[in-house]
């Protein structure tokens, strides 16, 4: 397992650069010109030139973005054009909102999705699969940012103990001060203000994993150990929960590690849509304002931390199916 997890992070090192060498050219390619909306339309053409000497604007690309390299491989993912703070000061200050997000979204997903595809794998071709398998479709289809904007306008408006915008407090923080100081307010706190946000996230990937479940389990519950596990006069429920769910989530591991990449990217709609301060809605402002350092900056870090995630996902499979072995 050491070996293999070792040639996965060496085998990460060209796909990260060929990550950095995409979102580079994306950013100098872009329409508009930083420098000069930064200094308005009167700025002399010296200001603009001495600007551009700053921030290396002025170099060939190939220079550019090998300066640009070098410095982020150590940390150093310039300076905000606007802002002029250092860009990975800004990401750091917003990734912990935006991984909380992400990760409550997925807990959502999957304690609610995983019971709900065994229901109805178990009850196949009964009212409730029939209904699951319906309002799953319906979850699917229904765009992230158009749930947020019904949860504020059929929800908030009529719940006041659920806030419309912003984070006032860390879930997870509150977690660790309730069980290290047993003071729930923090907790409470970030609970109301996360549910709704990561609840517009995660309904479609709920969703997906309901009916990846359903399939899946229905698959393995076909196979020949599970009949001779039953013949033996095991229990159902230890049959399906014992010796078909472990193998039946492979696949749904699978598609977790995926989603949680594509909820880094749906963040974005949803952190704008309710004002939570993650990287998501960061790289929205720096886009509108032509700061391509901290845009280069932010996607870096969201495709950094979804290659990471895949790792993970592929060390959890031995993990739930102790046959797996890595070479």
């Amino acid at each position: 397992m050491l070996r293999y997890i070792v040639r996965r992070l060496v085998q990460m090192i060209p796909l990260l650069i060929g990550v950095s060498i995409i979102v580079f050219l994306l950013g100098q390619l872009a329409p508009g010109d930083p420098v000069r909306l930064l200094l308005g339309e009167e700025a002399t053409a010296e200001d603009v030139a001495r600007l551009n000497a700053i921030y290396g604007f002025d170099q060939p690309l190939p220079v550019q973005y090998f300066r640009w390299f070098i410095r982020a491989i150590q940390g150093d993912l310039g300076v905000s054009i606007r802002q002029t703070i250092p860009v990975s000061t800004l990401i750091f200050e917003r990734l912990g909102a935006t991984l909380e997000l992400a990760i409550f979204s997925v807990l959502i997903a999957v304690l609610l999705g995983i019971p709900v595809g065994v229901f109805a794998a178990t009850r196949r071709g009964s009212l409730w699969d029939y209904v699951s398998m319906i309002l799953s479709l319906i979850g699917v289809s229904m765009p992230g940012f158009w749930l947020g904007l019904v949860l504020l306008s059929y929800v908030a408006l009529h719940v006041p103990w659920l806030p419309m915008f912003g984070r006032d407090a860390s879930v997870f923080k509150g977690l660790w001060v309730l069980f290290t100081q047993f003071k729930s307010d923090v907790f409470i706190t970030g609970l109301r203000h996360i549910l709704l946000p990561a609840t517009a996230l995660g309904v479609s990937m709920m969703a997906i994993i309901a009916r990846l479940t359903r399939s899946s389990l229905l698959e393995v519950l076909g196979k020949d150990y599970i009949r001779t596990a039953q013949a033996k006069g095991l229990k159902y429920r230890v049959v399906v929960l014992k010796h078909g769910l472990r193998n039946a989530l492979l696949p749904v591991i699978t598609i977790v590690g995926i989603q949680f990449g594509a909820m880094l990217g749906g963040a974005v709609v949803t952190e704008t849509v309710f004002a939570w301060p993650g990287v998501g809605r960061l790289v929205v402002n720096a886009i509108s304002q032509r700061d391509f350092p901290l845009v280069q900056g932010g996607v870096l870090m969201m495709a950094v931390v979804f290659t990471f995630v895949n790792l993970l996902v592929d060390i959890s499979y031995a993990v739930v199916n102790p046959r797996i072995r890595y070479e």
